[in-house]
């Protein structure tokens, strides 16, 4: 899966358009997206396997929940209850810590696919008042926070309006929309996310990484054991 022909940025590149101060201060929601089924896992929900003493889920968690994002949101779906427990030890030291919260919101379509999920993220953060979104799936436990705040200041910097991170030449997540693209996103029917939304966009672009994270995600349990 490679970056297509979207354009693409170097952090020099977003560190350069901000000095040129010519950034916004937009309301960016995270969404973390922890409804699926976890089909290809097995019997248990793999957003509740332990990855070093912890929940998957909350390790992907903190990585929206130490960025610099104005809301955020999960939404639940597969075992609501059980993954709402496990994230309710997200709330660590960060940035954000004493003032940004998970809220939740439940996905009853979530066995329709990853498509309903985007759809309730979207709905959700365009009620917090969202400019943009920025999506990252519960089972990428290893994403730096750093690479959520890189796909915020190219936005801010005002570079591209869909955004993806990139490791090593290839398109992972997070992703990030701007409202623009909010009525195409709820348009996704299926077993998507945004990608059909990302590479359609005009102003779309990746951001180069050194973050291994961004490719990485949980399947099996061949993927938890293998993982690092």
């Amino acid at each position: 899966m490679s970056g297509g022909d979207l354009r693409r940025l170097s952090p020099a590149a977003v560190r350069d358009a901000l000095d040129a101060e010519r950034s916004t201060d937009p309301t960016v929601v995270g969404v973390l997206l922890a409804a699926g089924t976890s089909s290809r896992f097995g019997v248990a929900n793999k957003l509740l396997a332990e990855v070093d003493g912890e929940p998957l889920v909350r390790r992907a968690a903190r990585t929206l929940r130490n960025a610099r994002l104005s809301n955020l949101i999960a939404v639940l779906g597969c075992d609501a209850a059980a993954v709402r427990d496990a994230l309710a030890g997200a709330d660590v030291a960060g940035d954000n810590a004493d003032s940004t919260n998970f809220r939740s919101v439940t996905n009853p379509d979530y066995e329709r696919g990853l498509s309903t999920s985007v759809r309730a993220g979207v709905d959700a953060a365009a009620e917090a008042g969202a400019n943009a979104v920025v999506f990252l799936p519960g089972d990428m436990p290893g994403v730096d926070p750093v690479t959520v705040n890189l796909l915020v200041d190219a936005y801010r910097a005002d570079l591209a309006d869909a955004l993806a991170a990139s490791y090593d030449g290839r398109r992972g997540n997070p992703v990030l929309f701007d409202e623009r693209h909010f009525p195409a996103l709820r348009a996704v029917r299926g077993d998507v996310g945004g990608k059909p939304v990302l590479l359609d966009a005009d102003r779309g672009a990746v951001v180069e990484t050194d973050d291994r994270g961004v490719r990485t995600d949980i399947d099996t349990r061949d993927d938890l054991d293998g993982r690092g």
